[in-house]
């Protein structure tokens, strides 16, 4: 029998090898189900033939939803002790809306569940980061936040593959009964974190004695011009990212019918792959390089992605052009939960601070659809990615200007 974790005096208890793995199990398949209904949803609507600005509509409203609940969301997760249950009624909700998708696919019924959708999707980035960092510290989090995003990206990978091959050879709407389905091992997972290795204070980024219940409110985090900083280059860098796949999707569905749920599941399937390779090397690295270097290799690529697609209307070259996607979102991914969990360590504000960025990162997302989307339906599709890899090049420039490393080393 394996020997338990060691720990060092005074630490709270080391979680269990079986929180920990259920905790890779549970990323795998909330993964599967968001991934099930993201991506392929701009495709959905195409096939039943909505336009670009409805369907950059439809996207926007789910923005919109996930926009405000981020703030509630990251509150209750520094604030609930049942940090289990909050992503089982969002995995349930989740389930809801997907039932609506492919059983009312007109106007309304479509926009109800993507603000079902958007909504419940604010719950599960900050409250699985406070789960990890509940289970583990702050020491360890750097490497958890890379395995997390590992077992993220090959949920992706799954759902893709057999969402395409459900959309190719069965129906598009089947990929939604599948989601569905998979919500039933995403709650099993869930049940076997055991809730009582789920340090409280850590989990939100409190100091290790304690301390006060809130250090630090979150008017005054932002007087951070560090903070500030990496908001501004966070919410340029989604708004230049969000709409590229799904205006990919919908160029890849035209005149291609059911194949075109294959050129999809192709896209995500490269991009979770190369995030899965890259995200436990991003953790790793995070820790030794420090966050900038990777954070600008991140921004980057974003903009190089942008043009490249301007040049080829070749799907296997615009599959392809996916790696890029990966190597940002991996990095991105991994590194800007550590850039925030450093700059809020003692506040006990790290889920509501993750929380306020990634509401502010919803705006610039939605916007980026409904804005990408006219621009496409008015201009074509070079018009919109030339756009959006502007706004990229813009972010990278600022970032490498005015962010400073934000990793504590230890002093010598």
């Amino acid at each position: 029998m394996p020997s338990a974790p060691i720990q060092s005096a005074g630490s709270p208890p080391a979680p269990s090898r079986t929180s920990l793995r259920a905790l890779d199990c549970l990323n795998f398949f909330l993964a599967d189900v968001q991934t099930g209904i993201g991506p392929f949803f701009a495709i959905y609507l195409a096939a039943h033939r909505w336009n670009e600005q409805h369907v950059g509509l439809a996207l926007t409203v789910g923005g919109i939803a996930g926009i405000v609940t981020q703030l509630p969301a990251g509150e209750l997760a520094d604030r609930v002790h049942s940090k289990r249950s909050l992503i089982a009624a969002g995995v349930a909700t989740l389930g809801v809306g997907a039932w609506l998708i492919v059983s009312f696919p007109t106007f309304w019924p479509e926009i109800l569940a993507q603000a079902l959708v958007g909504g419940v999707s604010s719950i599960f980035i900050p409250t699985t980061c406070a789960i990890s960092l509940g289970l583990v510290g702050p020491a360890l989090f750097d490497r958890r936040q890379g395995r997390n995003q590992t077992f993220n990206s090959a949920g992706n990978v799954n759902t893709a593959i057999v969402a395409g091959l459900l959309g190719h050879f069965v129906s598009n709407s089947s990929v939604f009964y599948f989601v569905m389905a998979l919500t039933v091992p995403t709650l099993l997972s869930l049940r076997f974190i055991r809730p009582e290795e789920i340090d409280f204070e850590r989990a939100r980024g409190a100091k290790p004695d304690g301390g006060p219940e809130h250090t630090a409110s979150l008017r005054q985090l932002l007087q951070d011009p560090r903070l500030r900083t990496f908001l501004t280059c966070a919410v340029m860098f989604h708004f230049a990212n969000a709409a590229m796949l799904p205006l990919l999707g919908e160029l890849l569905a035209k005149g291609r019918g059911r194949d075109s749920m294959l050129f999809m599941s192709a896209c995500v399937v490269t991009t979770q792959f190369v995030i899965s390779l890259l995200a436990s090397w991003a953790g790793h690295r995070a820790g030794t390089w420090g966050r900038k270097p990777l954070m600008l290799l991140a921004f980057g690529v974003l903009p190089i992605r942008g043009v490249l697609y301007t040049l080829t209307h070749d799907p296997s070259l615009l599959v392809a052009i996916q790696v890029l996607d990966g190597v940002g979102a991996g990095i991105f991914g991994v590194v800007s939960v550590l850039v925030i969990a450093d700059l809020t360590r003692g506040t006990g504000r790290f889920n509501v601070t993750l929380g306020a960025i990634t509401m502010a990162v919803g705006i610039g997302a939605s916007l980026s659809q409904v804005i990408a989307g006219t621009l496409v339906h008015h201009l074509g599709y070079s018009a919109g990615f030339l756009f959006l890899a502007t706004v990229a090049a813009v972010a990278f420039a600022l970032f490498a200007r005015a962010m400073p490393e934000t990793l504590e080393r230890p002093s010598t």
